[in-house]
C-alpha cells in the first residue's frame, strides 16, 4: 500500500515503487534550508555519506539559446536552497553527488531533470537557469567529475572495465538524481512537484531517451535534442573519418575539406525550393565530389592556392556513405552532406611538417580505454580489419549498457509521458540518419508514436546549435504545453542565430519546423519569415 505522502500523484508513485522514503516533514524544517531538513533523504541499496545544504544566490544573463537552456529572457538573481546528496551504492566502489536546488521563494510547483554532454553526466552550473526560471531541478555527476579522464573511472586499478560505474553514467544515476530530486522538492516545499520534465541535449539527448525506454513513470514530459543514442554504433562509427585519412595516406587541410562541403551545399542547396546555404533535403543530395577534383580553391589561413584532390574526393565520399563491413554492407550512417567534415576529419601538422588525423575525444576514448582497455594504445595501428572487429565487439559488448535504442516506448506512453526530440541536419558529431533510424524503428514498434513521441529536424543546425539554420530555442515550452494543456506541438518554432562575427544587421530568420517524416519546404515571399514556408 502506498503511503499517503505520495497520494496519487505520477511522480511519488515512481519514488514508492523505487523505494525512495521521506518522513513527513515537519511544520518547522518546512522551506528551511539546512541539512537537518533533508535529513529524511534515503535510496534503496545505497548509504546516503554526506549532506550539504545552503542558501545561495544565483545569478543568470538573458539567454534562449543555450544547450539545454529555457526559454528565459528574464536576468538577475534568485535566491536558492542548493543541496548537495554524496552517496554510495552498497558493495559497490562507486561514490556519486546528485545536486539539487530549490528556489526559496518562487517555485512554480515543477520539477526538471538536467542532462550532461559527452563523458559528463551532468553539472550543478545546468541548474541556474531553470531555478531562475522557478523549477526546482537536479543534475549529478555519475559517480565521476566533469574534468575526470574517462580511464581514470571507466577503468579499475586492474585495468579491467568497471562496470558498474559505467552504468551509473549511463542510466542508474540519471534515474536516483530524478527519484531524489523529487524527494527533496517534498521535503522543502511540503508537496511533490505537480509535474517533472527532462531537458538534455547530445548525451543529455541520450539519457533523456534512456529514461523514456528504462524508466518511464520518472518524467512527463522529457525534451531530447541530438540524441547520443544508438551509443554503441555511432561512437565507434566517429572514427570512420579519421581511420579513412589513414587508409588513403591522405590528410586534407581544412580548407580543401571546407570548399568540398561548400561545394556540396552549392549543388543541394535548392531542393527545398529557395537557395539560401541550408540544405533541407539532405536525402536527395546526390553530390559526387569526385566532379570537382582539379577545382581550385584559395586558402585564406595558408594565404595559397591549392586544387581540390582526388583523395580529397575519395575521403568525402567514404564520410558521406559512412562505416562499411569488408563486403561493403553499411556499418552505421555517414555525415550528411553539409556537416562540418573538420569536425570527425580534424588533422594536425605541428609535429615536423608530418600530419595525422585528430579523432573526436569520443571516439579516441571509446576504441582505446573501452574497446581495447588500454588508454596508450596507437591509433594509428588500428587498420579496416581491427576497425571492424572493435565495432562488432562494441555492439555486443555495450548496446544493452549504453546503447540507448530500444523502440519499445509503450511503457513511457501508458504512463501518459511525452517526448520532444529535435536534431541539426548538419550535426557533426551525431549523425542526422541514426536519430530517423530509431524514430523509423518506434514507429514500426508502435503506429502511435505520433500521440506521445515527436522528433523534429533542424535544416542548417550542427550539433546542439551553431551554423546558419533554425534553431528551435522555445522546445522546451512547446513540451510544457503538451504535457499540460494537451497541446501536441505540430510544428516547433525555430530561428536563426547570427554568430558573433557576423553583422549586426543580419536578419533573423524564422521558420516552424516540421514533425517528421515532413520537410520544410519554401513556397514563396520573405525567406527571412516563417509563413515563406510550409511542411510537405
Amino acid at each position: 500500500m502506498l503511503s499517503p505522502l505520495f497520494g496519487g500523484c505520477r511522480g511519488g508513485l515512481a519514488l514508492a515503487l523505487l523505494g525512495i522514503s521521506v518522513a513527513e516533514p515537519l511544520r518547522s524544517t518546512k522551506g528551511v534550508c539546512t541539512d537537518a531538513t533533508f535529513a529524511p533523504l534515503t535510496l534503496p541499496n545505497a548509504n546516503i555519506v554526506s549532506l550539504d545544504s545552503v542558501i545561495a544566490h544565483t545569478a543568470w544573463p538573458a539567454s534562449s539559446d543555450l544547450i539545454n537552456a529555457f526559454p528565459s529572457t528574464k536576468n538577475g538573481t534568485v535566491e536558492v536552497c542548493q543541496v548537495t546528496i554524496k552517496y554510495k551504492h552498497r558493495g559497490q566502489n562507486d561514490t556519486i553527488n546528485t545536486w539539487v536546488w530549490l528556489p526559496v521563494t518562487s517555485w512554480n510547483g515543477r520539477f526538471v531533470g538536467m542532462g550532461g554532454s559527452g563523458w559528463v553526466t551532468g553539472t550543478a552550473s545546468s541548474l541556474a537557469q531553470p531555478v531562475f526560471d522557478g523549477y526546482s531541478a537536479a543534475s549529478t555527476d555519475g559517480g565521476h567529475s566533469a574534468s575526470a579522464s574517462l580511464q581514470s573511472w571507466a577503468l579499475d586499478s586492474n585495468g579491467d572495465l568497471n562496470w558498474k560505474l559505467l552504468e551509473d553514467f549511463s542510466s542508474v544515476a540519471v534515474d536516483e538524481a530524478a527519484s531524489l530530486g523529487k524527494a527533496a522538492t517534498r521535503l522543502f516545499y511540503g508537496s511533490l512537484p505537480k509535474y517533472s520534465y527532462w531537458n538534455g541535449c547530445s548525451t543529455g539527448g541520450r539519457q533523456g531517451h534512456m529514461l523514456a525506454q528504462e524508466f518511464p513513470t520518472q518524467y512527463d514530459g522529457i525534451l531530447a535534442g541530438s540524441p547520443a543514442i544508438n551509443w554503441d554504433e555511432f561512437i565507434p562509427a566517429q572514427y570512420w573519418p579519421p581511420l579513412m585519412m589513414q587508409e588513403l595516406n591522405y590528410y586534407p587541410p581544412p580548407c580543401e575539406l571546407e570548399a568540398i562541403t561548400d561545394l556540396a551545399i552549392s549543388t543541394c542547396d535548392e531542393l527545398d525550393g529557395v537557395k539560401d546555404g541550408i540544405v533541407a533535403l539532405p536525402g536527395l543530395c546526390q553530390f559526387d565530389p569526385s566532379t570537382v577534383i582539379g577545382k581550385e580553391v584559395n586558402c585564406a589561413d595558408t594565404n595559397s592556392i591549392i586544387k581540390l584532390s582526388e583523395k580529397s574526393a575519395q575521403f568525402a565520399a567514404a564520410v558521406w556513405s559512412g562505416a562499411n563491413n569488408s563486403d561493403g554492407s553499411s556499418l552505421w550512417y555517414g555525415l550528411t552532406h553539409d556537416a562540418p567534415l573538420t569536425g570527425l576529419g580534424g588533422i594536425d601538422c605541428s609535429s615536423s611538417g608530418k600530419c595525422k588525423p585528430t579523432p573526436f575525444f569520443l571516439a579516441t576514448d571509446w576504441m582505446t580505454t573501452i574497446l581495447s582497455r588500454d588508454p596508450s594504445r596507437d591509433l594509428s595501428t588500428i587498420g579496416l580489419q581491427d576497425f571492424r572487429r572493435l565495432f562488432h565487439t562494441s555492439l555486443k559488448k555495450f548496446g544493452s549498457i549504453i546503447g540507448t535504442r530500444n523502440p519499445d516506448l509503450t511503457k513511457f506512453r501508458d504512463a501518459g509521458g511525452k517526448m520532444i526530440t529535435w536534431h541539426g541536419m548538419k550535426d557533426q558529431y551525431a549523425f542526422y540518419n541514426g536519430t530517423i533510424d530509431y524514430y523509423d524503428r518506434v514507429r514500426d514498434f508502435d503506429a502511435r508514436v505520433h500521440d506521445y513521441y515527436r522528433f523534429f529536424s533542424a535544416p542548417g543546425v550542427e550539433h546542439c546549435g551553431g551554423g546558419p539554420g533554425w534553431f528551435p530555442g522555445n522546445g522546451f515550452d512547446a513540451l510544457v504545453d503538451w504535457v499540460e494543456k494537451g497541446k501536441a506541438p505540430d510544428t516547433l518554432f525555430a530561428h536563426t542565430i547570427p554568430a558573433a562575427a557576423e553583422s549586426a544587421s543580419t536578419p533573423i530568420r524564422k521558420a516552424n519546423l516540421c514533425p517528421y517524416p515532413k520537410v520544410l519546404t519554401y513556397v514563396k515571399g520573405n525567406i527571412n519569415k516563417s509563413s515563406s514556408f510550409i511542411c510537405r
